[in-house]
């Protein structure tokens, strides 16, 4: 199985998010806990329906969107 597979996108879920198959889990969700520290086996240890194999299709969904997205810099503004 190709690890996007495990991520769907349905304007009935979550608002059309895309979240791991089978769960209401999204992938920002997801990238959101790693961003802050926590590691992959203490998210599956929390969330039991998911797998790490779920985490790292978070993680490819993630990489894939930003190859085709274009950034701008923003500097910010002063105070």
């Amino acid at each position: 199985m190709d690890l996007l597979d495990r991520i769907i996108i349905n304007s009935e879920i979550m608002a059309g998010k895309p979240v791991i198959k089978g769960t209401r889990i999204t992938v920002q969700y997801i990238l959101g806990l790693l961003s802050h520290g926590e590691s992959a086996e203490s998210i599956v240890k929390d969330h039991p329906n998911i797998t790490a194999d779920d985490i790292y299709a978070c993680i490819e969904f993630a990489s894939e969107v930003l190859q085709d997205t274009s950034f701008v810099h923003f500097p910010k503004s002063a105070a």
